[in-house]
């Protein structure tokens, strides 16, 4: 196999393959992109066993072949070789050599055929969307999946499709993030749970422009995302996704509207105040047309006030700063309404479309007061 790229199309088709490749494996194979020449296209391959990453580079084939060799090092090299053209050639012996210029860099191969290709996936139903739009929707939902092997399910992300709507969600035991898109056309219902990792490696390879669009297809088993010449093959959580429709309540007590940026600047502030690791509450005070926020930590206390428009009672209720922060963040509208019931049940921030919904259980916070 002898074939010659442009170090940058080269390197981006590394990339983005080297997002499957096995950190912890007794399988030296699995540690090694699968470059394939063997047609009229130059394809990297990398494959887990849970995640495959196929993407295809530019670039001129002398001679047709294949060859696996370690990710690590091929990485390594390539990123270190001057901006020209590199040829990368592999013997009869799999001896793989890796030119530009006057660098020259001989490494072992593997044989192709140890490689394990991307599963032949079935595919029983698909849907588009553009890649700005998944992007974006996978920003503001997997900060609340769980990094826990405890629950396999909460460090997936269920993707409901339902009629015209896609909806995402992730759960971590004390709060749930939903996104709900409106999708072009009528689809059978389906849930499909996608580990988080897969759904953080996509939505770096991503290019989030708005025209570009993504393909997604499944079966019962695995999950394909087709893009920009790249295929990701991914395999599905095995079991039933927590009921959280029976989770959500549609009742409230208490009802305020805020401008965000104020309230997630406010909580920010607050935080200063915290030590990483260290579990103060920020707590939240709201009468009449104020809502006061206060945090008493070691290294101080601090208190503010912001206006808010309120309906129902008043309040004073606890919450985690951080998981407050995240949905904040997520949320692109100046305002957000936030529904409460009591001190002891949890809050909702969503709007009136339920596009987005954030849902946070309070703290008990009796002995921070």
């Amino acid at each position: 196999m002898k074939i010659i790229c442009k170090k940058s199309n080269l390197l981006k088709g590394v990339t983005i393959v080297m997002k499957a490749v096995s950190s912890r494996t007794t399988m030296p194979i699995l540690e090694c992109i699968l470059i394939d020449a063997s047609s009229d296209v130059i394809k990297l391959t990398a494959n887990d066993m849970e995640l495959g990453i196929q993407t295809e580079v530019e670039g001129t084939i002398e001679e047709t072949g294949m060859i696996a060799v370690n990710a690590k090092i091929l990485s390594e090299i390539i990123r270190k070789l001057p901006d020209n053209d590199v040829t990368i050639r592999s013997m009869e012996n799999n001896q793989t050599s890796i030119t530009c210029e006057k660098a020259k860099f001989d490494i072992p191969g593997r044989e192709a055929e140890e490689f394990s290709y991307l599963p032949k996936v079935e595919k029983e139903g698909s849907i588009s969307l553009s890649q700005f739009v998944l992007k974006e929707a996978i920003r503001q939902t997997i900060f609340s999946i769980s990094d826990s092997e405890t629950n396999k399910l909460m460090t997936g992300e269920l993707f409901e499709i339902k009629e015209n709507y896609l909806r995402l969600a992730t759960l971590d035991g004390h709060r749930i993030s939903i996104r709900r898109i409106e999708m072009e056309g009528n689809f059978e219902e389906k849930k499909l749970v996608i580990p988080g990792k897969t759904l953080t490696e996509i939505s770096k390879i991503l290019s989030g422009e708005i025209e570009n669009e993504v393909i997604i297809s499944y079966t019962d088993n695995h999950v394909v995302f087709e893009f920009d010449k790249t295929i990701v093959v991914s395999r599905l959580i095995e079991g039933e996704y927590f009921k959280i429709d029976q989770m959500l309540s549609k009742d409230y007590e208490t009802k305020v509207t805020i401008n965000k940026k104020e309230f997630l600047n406010c909580i920010d502030r607050a935080t200063l105040l915290v030590k990483e690791g260290d579990k103060k509450p920020v707590i939240i005070r709201i009468e009449d047309e104020r809502m006061e926020l206060q945090i008493n930590s070691q290294m101080g206390s601090m208190n503010e006030e912001i206006l808010i428009e309120k309906e129902g009672k008043d309040l004073l209720i606890g919450f985690n700063p951080k998981f407050l922060i995240d949905a904040l963040r997520a949320i692109d509208e100046e305002e957000i309404t936030i529904y409460l019931m009591n001190p002891k049940a949890p809050c909702f921030i969503k709007n009136e479309e339920e596009s987005y919904l954030y849902l946070i259980l309070p703290v008990n916070f009796s002995t921070a007061v």
